[in-house]
C-alpha cells in the first residue's frame, strides 16, 4: 500500500522526519509489517509512506493493511491525500 500525506505542522525536513519516523516505526511495531519512506523525501511538508504485508491469504492481508490505512488516518497533524493498494500474486 502507499500512502501520500502532508505533514501539517512540518516547518522543516526535521519535523517531518520526526513525523515520518513515528508512524513507520509505530506501524512496524503494531503491526508486523514492512514500511519505509519511498518517496517525496526532499519535500518538508509531504511524504509517500510504502507498507507491505505477506498473509497467508488475501482476506488475512487486506485486513492488516486496513488496520495500517485505519491507523495512518487516525494520526493527529497528518493530512492524508490518497492512500492505494496493490496486490501481488505468488502463482502469478
Amino acid at each position: 500500500m502507499e500512502v501520500d500525506l502532508r505533514i501539517l505542522d512540518a516547518h522543516s525536513l526535521k519535523d517531518k522526519r520526526q513525523v515520518v519516523k513515528s508512524v513507520v516505526e509505530t506501524a512496524r511495531r503494531r503491526f508486523g509489517i514492512s514500511a519505509a519512506e519511498i518517496g517525496s523525501q526532499d519535500a518538508w511538508q509531504r511524504a509517500q509512506l510504502g507498507f507491505a504485508v505477506v498473509a497467508s491469504s488475501a482476506r488475512q492481508a487486506d485486513e492488516v493493511l486496513d488496520d495500517v490505512e485505519r491507523f495512518v488516518w487516525s494520526r493527529p497533524g497528518v493530512e492524508v491525500l490518497r492512500a492505494e493498494r496493490a496486490w501481488l500474486d505468488a502463482d502469478e
